[in-house]
């Protein structure tokens, strides 16, 4: 590795961890913002994101895909379920933290990966190696014990992973880079947003003026707390393979977990520390899977390699096919507009 690459991928994970970290550290922002409520900071946060994005894509001079995308009516529809879809996963998120529901929006990112898995043999009809359908399994058995233990399905848990896997679905069929594809969402959310924003202001009941220019700020802060972590995620992607990213991705619900329980000090009874105990087994078992697949890859490309006289691509093992269910969702693009 050249002393250039090093640093390159020194600079990679360093914004791969500034992103999760911040994605992870995101529940202590919400609460801020009351007495707005959850629907409120939604509509900011939809607003100020795209004034937000759209700077960005001013900086760095990056308009061409928008009179391509507009000339394709397919993927305008499929930007529009996206946007329709990371609405519902940012209201609920919003939402579960402000009603002091951290630790179980923490477990919807948690079995995330395992909803992209299920769901890719159910919609693309994708086949799964022994260890990912026993880490399925599991994750199925956690969801169980869960059910158990509340008395009721972890609805907020599974509200969260199954909209940000179809999110993930969606935005993989779309092809569409981080920034330019939330640009796009959020130019399709910010009509109906503004008009809720508008309405609730005329009605009196707007937190936005009400209470403050600190308030204000904080409002509009949604939009940084949107767009920052995309483009440190951005600059991550491009630096170091699906793999590391696949890892990573992990440190968000981690941070938010411990915040859940060490920070907001919400309840857990044995049963709840039973139900994560089983999905972290789960993700055990699908990391193992895909650093092991990655290693065998690596392994056949290098004897081919041997037999050829040619030189293998370098990243070629960590970004080879297989190697990564855990990163399924680094590839599908679902980890671009975290919570």
């Amino acid at each position: 590795m050249t002393g250039k690459s090093a640093a390159e991928r020194r600079m990679g994970l360093l914004n791969g961890f500034a992103a999760y970290g911040m994605w992870g550290l995101v529940p202590l922002f919400w609460p801020l913002l009351k007495p707005a409520g959850a629907v409120e900071i939604l509509a900011h946060r939809m607003v100020w994101s795209l004034f937000f994005v759209a700077a960005a894509l001013l900086f760095i001079r990056r308009w061409a895909w928008l009179g391509e995308l507009l000339r394709q009516p397919r993927r305008l529809a499929l930007i529009t379920v996206a946007a329709a879809v990371i609405t519902v996963n940012w209201g609920v998120y919003i939402w579960s933290v402000n009603s002091g529901h951290v630790v179980e929006a923490s477990l919807g990112y948690f079995i995330n990966p395992l909803v992209t898995i299920a769901m890719g043999v159910l919609l693309l009809k994708e086949r799964l190696r022994p260890a990912q359908w026993a880490a399925v399994g599991v994750g199925a058995a956690a969801v169980l014990v869960l059910t158990v233990g509340y008395g009721q399905p972890p609805w907020i848990s599974l509200c969260l992973a199954f909209s940000f896997a179809t999110y993930g679905l969606v935005k993989k069929k779309v092809n569409l880079g981080g920034v330019e594809s939330l640009a796009a969402e959020t130019a399709v959310q910010f009509l109906p947003a503004l008009g809720y924003l508008l309405w609730l202001g005329a009605q009196g009941d707007s937190t936005f003026a009400a209470e403050g220019s600190g308030h204000a700020a904080l409002l509009a802060a949604t939009g940084i707390v949107t767009a920052l972590p995309l483009v440190c995620f951005g600059a991550a992607a491009i630096r170091v393979p699906l793999s590391t990213l696949g890892l990573l991705q992990y440190l968000a619900p981690v941070f938010q977990f411990l915040l859940g329980v060490l920070y907001f000090k919400e309840a857990m009874p044995p049963e709840r520390w039973a139900g994560f105990a089983l999905v972290w087994l789960a993700l055990v078992l699908l990391t193992w899977d895909a650093l092991r697949t990655a290693r065998r890859t690596a392994r056949a490309l290098a004897g081919e390699t041997g037999v050829r006289g040619s030189s293998v691509p370098a990243g070629a093992a960590e970004a080879a096919p297989g190697a990564g269910r855990v990163p399924a969702a680094a590839e599908a693009g679902t980890l671009e507009a975290k919570p």
